[in-house]
């Protein structure tokens, strides 16, 4: 007689499945590779099944395990709204609440915002996620998701908090060594700082009638805080949120008009989880914080 699988073993069999190979499925579950691969032979040993075929290449799931997934992956879903409901009815003031947001809010904007949540919510932790993908609250990779889009599936609550500008911009010094561009045009003079394969901006700009291509960016890289820091050390002209930009010493924003798309800013809970006294003082407190920042309220120091 079979036994049944512990759902450790389910878990580890839907990461492989999703993932492709047993190395990112154990980055995914946070465990060894070693440990998923345990897993998945204990699983096939006490289902008295293969799942996948094993080759140099990994493992390469059979046909009974495709059709296990998609109700595997069912029951991982209920399991996790039980748990999202199960938090929602605890009362106390403590615990932990875990928000993810952006890259650039998590390391520019969310430091200064927690200094009053955490003066009035001493007994709350708060676990941080930088991350411009999307996790989702659905499955509690999250509890509390800053988003720069509008969320669209129907057990969020979500609050459109307003939209951030995104201008050109450069620090002082920058400024003081080459001169102030003025026009489109001046732009092309001037040491750009832009995306290396990402070409939202590449394409916004060829939209409005610019020769802008990715040799224009003297400085590239994907990663948005690295590209804020090398604007902030006067390393040339980039383009940044409006209120970051106003709120940092030194950083100007150009006086030039592109008529770049605004950030939407949505603030994005679970409705189970909004039932949960810790979780709506952070999300209440975060709402605040968000507000006035984008509002232009907010002083960083």
């Amino acid at each position: 007689m079979n036994r049944e699988p512990d759902w450790a073993l389910w878990r580890s069999f839907v990461a492989v499945v999703s993932n492709g190979s047993l190395s990112a499925a154990a980055r995914e579950l946070g465990i060894s590779q070693p440990t998923v691969g345990r897993h998945i032979e204990t699983l096939e040993a006490d289902l008295g099944i293969a799942l996948f075929e094993r080759s140099l290449s990994g493992l390469k799931p059979n046909s009974t395990a495709l059709r296990l997934y998609e109700p595997v992956t069912r029951a991982q879903s209920s399991l996790a709204e039980a748990a999202i409901m199960a938090e929602g009815a605890q009362d106390a003031l403590g615990g932990t609440v875990r928000v993810t947001a952006s890259d650039i809010i998590s390391n520019h904007v969310l430091p200064q915002l927690l200094l009053p949540i955490r003066a009035r919510h001493p007994g709350i932790a708060i676990e941080i996620v930088p991350s411009d993908s999307t996790e989702n609250l659905l499955l509690r990779e999250a509890d509390i998701a800053i988003r720069m889009f509008r969320p669209t599936q129907l057990e969020l609550v979500t609050k459109r908090l307003g939209d951030i500008a995104i201008v050109p911009a450069a620090h002082r010094d920058y400024l003081t060594r080459r001169g102030t561009p003025m026009t489109v045009e001046d732009l092309f003079t001037h040491d750009m700082i832009g995306f290396d394969r990402f070409d939202g901006i590449i394409a916004h700009a060829q939209k409005l009638g610019m020769k802008l291509t990715r040799d224009h960016f003297r400085l590239r890289t994907d990663n948005q805080p690295l590209l804020w820091s090398l604007m902030c050390a006067g390393l040339g002209v980039g383009f940044a949120q409006a209120s970051l930009v106003r709120d940092t010493p030194g950083m100007i924003a150009l006086p030039i008009e592109l008529n770049i798309p605004p950030l939407e800013v949505w603030l994005t809970t679970h409705r189970e989880l909004f039932t949960s006294h810790r979780i709506r003082a952070i999300y209440d407190a975060l709402a605040e914080g968000l507000d006035a920042y984008i509002k232009g309220q907010y002083t960083f120091r």
